[in-house]
């Protein structure tokens, strides 16, 4: 497949370019998402491609959007097709990788929910006993599956800053208190139902994060991307052991990676070699196939 690492049509006007996706309007209730193969690590957007990711990310992430419908509203748009608004040309330059949504008004916040120890979370650990400055019982281990999901939100950056772990206080300072407690529950509600069905498929979902927007009557609906190796760690069941760094189906490939670098983490990032470019295609497509198929 040919990679995409920014679209270009004329169809429509560029509102945003995102880390990975690019965002045209439609009309005054509707955009377009195109998930591009673009990969960020360490809030860096790489300069190299991984063909084929945007079209594994979109698919997946709708098929999380339609599943946990019966939690909460989600932005996709059923009364509008991508031939209705894109070229023919245009559709085989997207080649599965956008989709339609509805506008909403996101809510600056990004909902992480993590499940077991691993990541910033171990090392803060490590220090202070704490991960995001909640107490955790003592004797923990790298990997171990926490007594119950953690919500830890952080705010939204832009690119190239980092994102920074926030309170709920300060969640509820940004959103108020009742939007801050419904997309804790919310956040928390996904994680359950999604870790449950991906554990009956030989996969772990350590953590992932979720984002929100609401529409004019302040409703709230899951938007952007769901539960995706981009946004998620996900970990074969099989392989797993407490206090080992766990395989994976996600972009932790490539942090390895660029953590044997010498590197700064910060912009411009390194090239990937085609062998990690390879193997990080693999991990995603293999985690697509177990968690979009029948048991």
């Amino acid at each position: 497949m040919q990679p995409l690492f920014e679209s270009n049509l004329t169809s429509l006007p560029l509102i945003n370019k995102g880390k990975v996706r690019d965002l045209y309007d439609i009309d005054e209730n509707h955009l377009l998402i195109v998930t591009t193969d673009r990969i960020s690590a360490f809030d860096v957007v790489l300069p190299t491609p991984i063909p084929g990711k945007g079209r594994i990310l979109t698919e997946t992430a709708q098929f999380w959007m339609k599943k946990a419908s019966h939690i909460l509203p989600n932005q996709l748009a059923d009364d509008m097709q991508l031939a209705d608004v894109l070229t023919p040309d245009e559709l085989l330059q997207l080649d599965g990788r956008g989709m339609i949504v509805r506008k909403l008004k996101p809510l600056p916040v990004e909902a992480i929910v993590r499940g077991y120890l691993v990541g910033s979370g171990w090392k803060e650990y490590k220090k202070t006993q704490t991960v995001c400055g909640i107490d955790l019982p003592k004797g923990l281990k790298k990997a171990q599956q926490l007594p119950e999901p953690l919500f830890t939100p952080s705010t939204k950056a832009e690119i190239g800053d980092h994102d920074e772990n926030i309170s709920f206080e300060e969640v509820v300072k940004l959103i108020g208190e009742e939007k801050a407690q419904k997309v804790k529950e919310y956040s928390l509600a996904l994680y359950k139902m999604a870790a449950e069905f991906a554990a009956e498929r030989g996969i772990i979902i350590a953590d992932t994060k979720f984002e929100f927007g609401e529409d004019e009557h302040g409703v709230i609906h899951l938007i952007d991307e769901a539960l995706t190796p981009d946004s998620s760690r996900f970990w074969p069941a099989k392989t797993y052991q407490v206090g080992k760094n766990p395989d994976s189906f996600d972009k932790q490939y490539i942090r390895d990676y660029l953590e044997s670098l010498d590197w700064d983490k910060t912009a411009p990032g390194p090239e990937l070699p085609e062998e990690v470019v390879d193997m990080t295609f693999q991990k995603y497509q293999e985690a697509q196939a177990r968690l979009m198929e029948n048991p």
